[in-house]
């Protein structure tokens, strides 16, 4: 175990990678916790408020997330100082990431259906950091031998067709194959081959004048969404807690 340590984590500096992912979980998990606790009335935990303003826990995440970055930079990633800021840029990130859909959003909606975002967002994000901690590097530069890595011709055309494959998966539909594509170049192979879905921009293009590829766009997009949209929410549920349900609208009255 000590060995494979050394060989795996210690001598490719990646021990600052894996101590970033860990903080970076953990706090998203503590984070949920307290959150969860405020949400039911239950524990000592209360929202922070400075002078009437709640202060998002997105506040301090910024500022620890631009300490440990540039701490990180500025570091050594062999040394003490790489791994302490690794921590700290990891702890940011997890509070940054879980308040995701309000950045996007620039609106409250942690408990709303558009809040699953930041839970979706801190899974990838997590999925994709484990992916590169365990040997994976973007654009399948970790496939090339020694040789291919001094080629620096190669090395460019292997990365700008990765990133051309990515990038068409990502056109028809497929932001998730796209993105682990990135990592994982037969990903995003498989999301450029497949039909576009009936939204994309490649659809729009490229369907306009094809009714049969229309129909199966829409078809095979059918059957995904019922196939997976129930596990995906209830996953979701699991880690984020459920959104809180949309308010009936009222009927207008009749005169």
């Amino acid at each position: 175990m000590g060995h494979w340590w050394t060989r795996n984590i210690i001598e490719p500096g990646k021990l600052p990678l894996l101590l970033a992912l860990t903080s970076f979980v953990l706090t998203f998990v503590i984070t949920r916790i307290v959150v969860r606790l405020i949400r039911a009335g239950k524990g000592p935990f209360g929202n922070v408020k400075a002078g009437g303003l709640h202060i998002h826990h997105v506040v301090p995440g910024v500022v620890l997330t631009v300490i440990g970055g540039f701490g990180a930079v500025g570091s050594d990633r062999h040394g003490f100082g790489s791994a302490v800021f690794a921590v700290v840029f990891g702890m940011g990130a997890g509070l940054v990431l879980d308040e995701f859909a309000l950045i996007l959003h620039l609106d409250d909606v942690y408990w709303s259906e558009e809040g699953r975002k930041s839970v979706e967002v801190v899974v990838v994000t997590a999925a994709l950091v484990g992916l590169m901690l365990s040997g994976f590097l973007p654009f399948g530069v970790n496939d090339l031998t020694e040789n291919e890595l001094h080629d620096r011709a190669g090395l460019v055309l292997s990365i700008g067709l990765n990133f051309v494959i990515a990038l068409l998966a990502l056109s028809k539909g497929k932001a998730r194959m796209a993105i682990f594509g990135v990592i994982v170049p037969l990903v995003a192979l498989v999301g450029a081959i497949r039909l576009a879905r009936p939204a994309s921009p490649w659809a729009r293009r490229f369907y306009r004048r094809r009714p049969r590829a229309r129909a199966g766009a829409r078809l095979r997009a059918y059957h995904h969404d019922r196939r997976w949209a129930g596990p995906r929410r209830r996953f979701q549920d699991l880690i984020g807690g459920r959104p809180d349900p949309k308010p009936a609208r009222s009927l207008p009255e009749r005169s």
